[in-house]
């Protein structure tokens, strides 16, 4: 089922991959068409694993958790024929760690369109659901549009970004599709994808990455017996977070908590050498230094962890150069 024209290959800068999003929105009419007339629903979902594990391989620093997490379920879950539920998977971390760039490359690597398949809804709250006085509309015009799409095509994956900043009381429109039912409102939902992205659960993982340091443990051996009970707990107890009191979490329809690791100094040089080849430009070790030195470390005490991961080495790299 790859597609070999979707291998691992040179990406450009995350903010242009990104910015893909708000082309799939104006892509939308004119492929949907196919979905009416012939196969491209099906023919658009083209999982690529090899280019994926690739791609995460060389481009994602330090996310040995998340890596294997990812791949792991999303194997598990497009190989049986017959799934019992969506896959659900919750993305948490500290700000610059690779989140939003995972999302990305899963749809770039599950569908032929990418970001402009029209069976990949990307929602932002800032974007689509800015008015918490509009709450009611907002949950009519999500319930229809996910009923809508999975009618259209089983295959869709829903990004939701920023759940931290989502209002509580919206994403409970959403626990009919997500459990275990057969059929909900007369819709083959099953092998739909639901993905939600945040920033709880952030400082837990940080301090659990801080004391395997400090207890000179290697990275690699953080577990996620060791992170999911916090970040749960970190949820549950974020009144600002969209599962509030949404029975996502206390139902346990999540299938992984996909934790994302806070990035060290050789982590941030990774991302560093990763731009300069995308841009096309040999390493050069005064680039580096000046990136590492204008980028901001913590604890205190340590200066261990980056503050803001690998999210503004793009910017950094153009302002030296």
């Amino acid at each position: 089922m790859a597609a070999a024209t979707r291998g691992c290959r040179p990406w450009g800068s995350l903010l242009g991959l990104l910015g893909l999003v708000s082309a799939a929105a104006a892509a939308w009419d004119l492929t949907s068409l196919h979905c009416h007339f012939g196969t491209f629903c099906e023919c658009d979902f083209q999982p690529d694993f090899q280019g994926l594990e690739c791609d995460l391989a060389q481009h994602l620093a330090g996310q040995h958790l998340a890596k294997a997490l990812v791949v792991k379920a999303l194997k598990a879950f497009v190989q049986d024929p017959a799934p019992t539920k969506p896959l659900v998977l919750s993305l948490h971390g500290w700000t610059g760690t690779g989140k939003s760039y995972v999302s990305s490359l899963l749809a770039h690597y599950l569908f032929r369109g990418g970001l402009r398949s029209p069976h990949v809804h990307h929602f932002s709250p800032i974007i689509h659901f800015p008015h918490a006085s509009h709450m009611e509309r907002y949950k009519k015009d999500l319930k229809s549009w996910v009923q809508g799409n999975l009618t259209a095509c089983s295959r869709s994956l829903f990004l939701f970004d920023e759940m931290d900043k989502l209002a509580p009381g919206l994403i409970e429109v959403l626990l009919p599709f997500l459990g275990s039912s057969w059929v909900v409102f007369g819709t083959n939902y099953r092998k739909a994808i639901f993905i939600f992205i945040s920033n709880t659960g952030g400082e837990q993982i940080n301090q659990v990455a801080l004391e395997a340091w400090r207890g000179r443990r290697d990275r690699e051996e953080i577990r996620l017996q060791e992170l999911e009970p916090v970040i749960s707990q970190a949820v549950l107890d974020n009144p600002h977070h969209g599962f509030w009191r949404s029975g996502i979490m206390e139902e346990r329809l999540l299938d992984v908590l996909v934790p994302f690791l806070p990035l060290q100094r050789h982590h941030v040089r990774h991302c560093v050498l990763n731009e300069l080849a995308q841009l096309g430009l040999e390493p050069r070790e005064e680039v580096l230094q000046a990136v590492l030195e204008s980028t901001t470390f913590f604890p205190e005490e340590e200066q261990l962890f980056s503050s803001n991961g690998c999210k503004t080495v793009a910017s950094r790299i153009a302002f030296v150069l």
